[in-house]
């Protein structure tokens, strides 16, 4: 468990202006923590690219009063219930996010922490869609979050909004990456929605407080979109869109992606088209989506497990699919399934086990084809 002194010198780091979020996260990669960065010496320090000037303000960024007070400020915001501020070394941080080139060093969380633990994937898509892309990525969210899923989106208007809004009507868990700090909502819209999905997932953010929404940070939010994401759906998309940068940074990364054909009348399609032309999997149904997944799936709930081994996941739960043992959870969660369906909050209360946790090893079950879903609950195969 990080101590506040510890938590102290990571945001001290962290608001230092001379040193970018990239090369913070590089020297992280190299040092693990900013005791040990600060602590190496300048031979260390200057084989990933930091100079002498650059150094040394990281040494005194404790004496700076503009740094101090915007590290005094989080911690405050941080006081407050549901409110947390995760490292890269803190066992909540998203396994998957923690493996792209330049992940951020720390996010703000507002809502349930342990929601970014739940396998996710992403539904992005145009902010001025079409009534029927609203309604196809309202089916997908609504699906997939009945099924364990927890549906990833960027909180804006029109597709984002619509993803985010079914997940929470579903009874599911949703996570929104913010363009902006944690202490304020963008689009202004959409502040009820937002407060609906704190309820059972979380607002996420790299930006430091008191951030508005500006042109620049939103290709740097898609980014952790589609890296914390096993996959990314993309259901409305003009030529020029920012969720055809999405799925670019999903490739990227060696995420799945999955684009929705639309009518060749909706210049919204376009996008989508492209996508399917070049070679991006062309998406009808969600259980194509969780065919494809399975891999990625696997890997995702292995890191967690090394995570817990490794000490970083103290208390995290995972469960393994595609293989033939069970873990002593997932044989209390199967044994609490009969042949009657059974939603995901009944088997919460049967098993005692928390809503992430059940919902991740359900997950696995039915990849492994031990159980089946339909309308979000559950019987045996």
């Amino acid at each position: 468990m990080m101590n506040d002194e510890e938590l102290r010198q990571w945001l001290n780091l962290y608001h230092l202006p001379a040193l970018p979020f990239a090369l913070f996260s590089r020297l992280l990669r190299a040092f693990r923590t900013p005791s040990t960065i600060l602590d190496a010496g300048m031979e260390a320090l200057s084989v990933h690219g930091v100079s002498v000037e650059l150094a040394k303000e990281m040494h005194d960024c404790c004496k700076s009063a503009d740094v101090t007070q915007k590290t005094a400020n989080a911690l405050r915001w941080s006081d407050a219930g549901g409110r947390h501020i995760v490292t890269m070394a803190d066992p909540f941080y998203p396994p998957l996010l923690r493996e792209i080139p330049d992940p951020p060093p720390l996010l703000f969380v507002t809502g349930k922490l342990e929601s970014l633990l739940v396998p996710q994937i992403a539904i992005v898509g145009s902010r001025r869609c079409s009534m029927d892309g609203r309604e196809v990525a309202m089916g997908f969210a609504a699906d997939l979050a009945r099924r364990g899923l927890s549906v990833c989106s960027g909180l804006a208007l029109g597709i984002d909004s619509a993803a985010h809004g079914a997940a929470v009507k579903a009874g599911g868990v949703t996570v929104a990456v913010q363009g902006t700090g944690a202490d304020s909502v963008y689009p202004k819209a959409n502040l009820p929605l937002a407060g609906n999905i704190q309820e059972r997932g979380a607002l996420i953010s790299e930006l430091p407080l008191g951030s508005s929404a500006q042109a620049a940070h939103f290709p740097r939010r898609n980014r952790i979109i589609s890296g914390m994401s096993l996959g990314v759906i993309v259901v409305e998309a003009a030529l020029q869109s920012g969720s055809l940068i999405t799925a670019r940074l999903a490739m990227e990364q060696n995420r799945e992606v999955f684009a929705v054909p639309g009518s060749v009348r909706n210049p919204l399609s376009r996008g989508t088209h492209r996508l399917i032309r070049d070679g991006v999997t062309l998406l009808e149904t969600s259980d194509q989506a969780l065919e494809q997944l399975g891999s990625l799936l696997e890997g995702h709930l292995v890191a967690l497990e090394q995570s817990s081994a490794e000490g970083l996941g103290s208390g995290i739960t995972t469960s393994k699919p595609m293989i033939e043992a069970l873990t002593r959870e997932e044989r209390t969660v199967l044994s609490a399934v009969g042949y009657d369906p059974v939603s995901v909050d009944m088997l919460v209360e049967r098993t005692g086990l928390a809503a992430s946790e059940v919902q991740s090893i359900l997950l696995a079950l039915e990849f492994n084809g031990r159980v089946h879903c339909e309308a979000g609950r559950y019987t045996l195969r």
